[in-house]
């Protein structure tokens, strides 16, 4: 990993921040994410040991560790600890292997792949948008990670912590991050968002939603099973977070009844928004959500 990363500084596809920007503002944030920055820049110069070693691979159980990932789950660890949250496993993932932090954003919903479709999947879109995300639509938030790959099998090889984004005078979208293991130290960085060995990011908050059908498996899944039961469409003995015959089948007979066309047994966008409204009309029938006043 760790000779590719200099292969790929080597290349210029690490840019140096020379060019007038303009900070992009995409609102407020959750309200750990500057802090977490906060103890991402505190390790800012801290550089790896004979062998790989480093303090972050010692915590995480392998002290040879190639250490991007885990910088960043120390990090997040270290916040954890400060705060006494839970933001370890639950908004941030644990891990160390390859690809294993992307699947975990994956499974929760919560990962947009830089082309805008999630692989097994289908297309990608922001919550409540009338329409799917274009290639390198996604900005990237503070607090989001960005994973990178080499290869046209999509393998992530390196991750960052996303600090925060910019536009140049040309307009071109720079991602400004601080990562561990680059290429033996914690450092801050800046990629541009159409850089072809960006594969995606794994977002802090749950702000898009992405088709899914048969085989797919995750929280999303589960909340669809969900959301079926309750209109009458599946037994709940079937809302298991996997995406089966009995799920598809419910798909299909919820389509039964739009006006707009949809591929049968897949749940995209229409599929999905439209059963979002019949869950809050039915909401709106239920007489424990009526307003009583005076």
């Amino acid at each position: 990993m760790k000779r590719i990363f200099i292969l790929l500084t080597a290349l210029m596809l690490v840019i140096p921040c020379t060019r007038a920007e303009t900070v992009i503002d995409h609102g407020e944030s959750p309200d750990f994410v500057q802090a977490l920055l906060a103890v991402a820049e505190a390790e800012l110069g801290y550089t790896e040991g004979a062998n790989n070693y480093s303090k972050y691979g010692v915590w995480s159980g392998d002290p040879n560790a190639a250490w991007c990932a885990e910088f960043i789950c120390w990090c997040v660890d270290q916040l954890d600890q400060q705060q006494e949250t839970q933001l370890l496993t639950t908004v941030y993932p644990k891990y160390s292997g390859q690809n294993t932090g992307r699947d975990w954003f994956i499974k929760r919903g919560r990962f947009v792949f830089r082309k805008a479709v999630c692989p097994d999947w289908g297309y990608q879109w922001m919550k409540g948008a009338d329409r799917y995300l274009a290639k390198n639509e996604y900005i990237p938030r503070p607090g989001d990670l960005m994973f990178f790959s080499y290869n046209e099998a999509g393998d992530t090889e390196h991750v960052a912590l996303v600090e925060y984004c910019s536009r140049d005078e040309y307009g071109q979208v720079l991602i400004h991050v601080i990562e561990g293991n680059n290429p033996d130290r914690v450092q801050r960085n800046v990629y541009p968002l159409d850089n072809s060995q960006v594969l995606g990011f794994g977002l802090c908050e749950d702000l898009a939603d992405t088709v899914m059908r048969f085989g797919n498996e995750g929280d999303k899944v589960q909340a669809l099973q969900q959301d079926l039961h309750e209109l009458g469409y599946l037994e709940e003995r079937h809302i298991t977070g996997i995406y089966g015959s009995n799920t598809k089948k419910a798909v299909m007979d919820f389509q039964d009844q739009l006006s707009q066309p949809t591929a049968a047994g897949i749940a995209d966008r229409v599929t999905q928004q439209a059963l979002e409204q019949a869950m809050f009309d039915r909401m709106l029938e239920l007489p424990e959500t009526w307003l009583v006043t005076e």
